[in-house]
């Protein structure tokens, strides 16, 4: 007998697994606007093609930070180590220092792509300005603050929207509620 119920409830388990692999589970998740940083950078520090990918770093100098729910700056001193691949697809890895309005200073991991033309990402690399349209740029930032007021940061997953200028990024950070 309990061999039988347990396998029937193997078998509810598994109707259950299979009913939601077939279409949505739950509600999209919605975002929420959080704030956007600045972030000035240097001249790119090229390494070379190495695995079949353009290896570069992307030197922080600062910017600022604005929004609803954080401001303060970007600290000098982080980075963006970028692969550029051919087809269009360049990886980045980047990390760096915001510091609060009230001084607290919290790390950010920001991992992403952007995706665009051979033409558009020549004209990316050579610090030119292009439309924002003509590329997909997005990131999942992590934050890595101390305890305190900006501990929410650690609570909630986040996805940015980057915006490249000849001397800056512009990154739009989402609350994924």
């Amino acid at each position: 007998m309990m061999r039988l119920m347990r396998g029937a409830g193997a078998a509810v388990l598994a109707a259950s697994v299979a009913g939601s692999a077939m279409g949505q589970s739950a509600p999209a998740p919605t975002l929420t606007y959080a704030f956007s940083a600045r972030i000035d950078v240097a001249a790119p520090v090229e390494q070379g093609t190495i695995d079949g990918g353009r290896k570069r770093f992307i030197p922080i100098t600062g910017g600022s930070v604005s929004g609803p729910r954080f401001s303060g700056t970007v600290m000098s001193g982080g980075g963006d180590w970028q692969t550029i691949y051919p087809g269009g697809l360049t990886k980045l890895h980047a990390q760096y220092f915001l510091k609060a309005s009230d001084g607290t200073v919290i790390g950010i991991t920001n991992d992403g792509v952007r995706v665009a033309s051979a033409e558009v990402t020549a004209k990316i690399a050579r610090g030119e300005a292009v439309d924002p349209g003509s590329y997909y740029f997005r990131a999942t930032p992590v934050f890595d603050p101390p305890p305190g007021a900006h501990a929410w940061l650690r609570t909630k997953t986040f996805v940015g929207r980057g915006v490249r200028q000849p001397d800056h990024v512009i990154v739009d950070f989402y609350i994924v509620e």
